[in-house]
């Protein structure tokens, strides 16, 4: 039986995990969330941007459970003996995976190459001859690569798209039998559906539905034959290193903005309540944090906690727990040196609500200050709060790509996309140009970043009482 192994981020996870089932049964039972919450969904940007984040959430969900394999007992070995287990540590996301991350080639391969991409001195003949060699995984199915390469990933790219359309049909239809009661039967679902005339923008997400199916169908069905985005240097599947380098970002971006919510909440009520000296200190406080250059500080925190890593190698049974333990400690600095923007919004909210008849009528009748902020002013920042954490997860994506880009990320053993980008950066200058691990990481950046971009815009204009930039839909008042 495999160990199971929890790293520090994958107890955080959970632990988020756990808050957000909370959070989504607040939404139930609380009327004003649940009618902030519907202006999210019915904006169509956020619900397809919010579709495409579930799918990022559900590859890191699956890399966050992880187990040691147990090694097999030595030949002679008693029933009873102490059972040993592997020194390396793997996730669900390896195991599903496993194929990816076992075809390593001897060098680059482009994507959907037989050969390699550069040449080779070997023996033809009896002769030595210089040619692109053929790879040992990409490509072995085929017996005469030269005529039955194309119509080989024709016919896979064909077949996986077909599959993804039939599987977006059937959810189209699943939607449809859900919300029929609204439309008389299924079939006037699913014309309405078309027609967008539906109170939730499903015609928009369903497209999007359609779109990741047509998206992700030939991949599926293409990987198990071929190095869908080629291999790098040492001939690993990019696309099973892009695959990894999700959790990474959805750690840094969550942990990180999590880390920075107990000091900007706290100190930020704190000074907009108490004002006077407390105010000053507080100020004084982050305004010398924001004085000190960001990557500075960063860096500087970074490689203390570095020589402390290495130091102190004992602590750890595995590398995988090694370079865990650092991107926790990278997250909790990132949070350390991050708050003083959400406090500053935090404590300029607390000046105005502190004034309104509601706290002064608390205070005449006695209620304690400590009450005061925790029943009174923290439920009505929370807004603030809100929409600042979405905003800043891809902010924070984008600042662990230029951090492992510098070399003061994450440990270079964890795949990034900053740690693929940085790699990249002699590929691109060789000639002939490397350029699909560039390009890899930079899609998967890219969509996983625009995605939560959108869907913090559809956060803040449902939220922010300011906001005039949301339109409700003019639909009939049905599902």
């Amino acid at each position: 039986m495999p160990k199971l192994v929890f790293l520090w981020t994958d107890v955080v996870l959970y632990a988020i995990f756990l808050v957000l089932l909370w959070y989504v049964w607040r939404i139930k039972v609380n009327p004003n969330l649940r009618a902030n919450w519907a202006k999210v969904m019915r904006d169509p940007a956020a619900l397809c941007s919010g579709i495409v984040l579930a799918l990022f959430a559900l590859v890191t969900a699956v890399d966050s459970v992880h187990f040691r394999r147990a090694l097999s007992p030595a030949a002679g070995a008693r029933a009873d003996a102490t059972t040993f287990y592997a020194t390396s540590t793997e996730s669900l996301l390896d195991l599903s995976l496993i194929r990816l991350a076992q075809t390593r080639e001897s060098n680059y391969s482009e994507p959907l190459a037989y050969v390699g991409f550069t040449k080779e001195p070997s023996e033809r003949n009896g002769q030595p001859v210089r040619d692109y060699p053929r790879l040992k995984f990409g490509g072995a199915h085929l017996d005469d690569p030269a005529a039955q390469w194309l119509p080989d990933v024709l016919w896979r790219a064909a077949a996986g798209a077909l599959a993804g359309l039939a599987l977006a049909a059937l959810v189209w239809l699943a939607t449809a039998f859900a919300v029929r009661a609204n439309h008389g039967s299924t079939a006037a679902a699913v014309k309405d559906i078309a027609a967008d005339r539906t109170h939730m923008p499903l015609r928009a997400a369903l497209i999007t539905v359609a779109v990741i199916g047509v998206l992700v169908g030939p991949v599926i069905s293409l990987m198990g034959h071929y190095h869908v985005f080629g291999t790098d240097r040492t001939g690993n599947d990019v696309l099973y290193q892009a695959l990894k380098s999700v959790r990474t970002a959805f750690v840094i971006g969550t942990l990180a903005t999590v880390a920075t919510l107990p000091f900007a909440v706290v100190l930020g009520v704190l000074a907009g309540y108490f004002k006077g000296w407390v105010d000053e200190a507080i100020q004084y406080l982050y305004t010398t944090l924001t004085s000190v250059p960001n990557v500075l500080l960063i860096a500087a925190c970074v490689l203390m906690v570095q020589v402390f890593l290495d130091k102190h190698p004992e602590m750890f049974e595995t590398g995988s727990e090694r370079s865990d333990l650092k991107i926790f400690l990278l997250c909790v600095i990132l949070g350390l040196t991050g708050w003083a923007t959400l406090c500053r919004l935090v404590r300029g909210e607390t000046l105005k609500l502190r004034e309104l008849d509601f706290v002064q009528a608390a205070t005449a009748f006695g209620v304690s200050s400590v009450r005061i902020m925790a029943r009174h002013i923290t439920p009505n920042v929370m807004h603030l709060v809100l929409i600042t954490t979405v905003l800043s997860f891809s902010d924070l994506i984008l600042y662990e790509a230029v951090l492992t880009y510098v070399g003061v990320g994450v440990d270079p053993s964890m795949n990034s996309f900053g740690g693929m980008i940085n790699l990249a950066r002699s590929e691109m200058s060789r000639d002939p140009v490397v350029w699909w691990s560039f390009a890899a990481a930079f899609a998967f950046m890219v969509t996983l970043v625009l995605a939560a971009n959108l869907f913090a815009d559809g956060v803040r204009d449902a939220f922010d009482p300011r906001s005039r930039n949301f339109r409700p839909r003019l639909r009939p008042a049905t599902l």
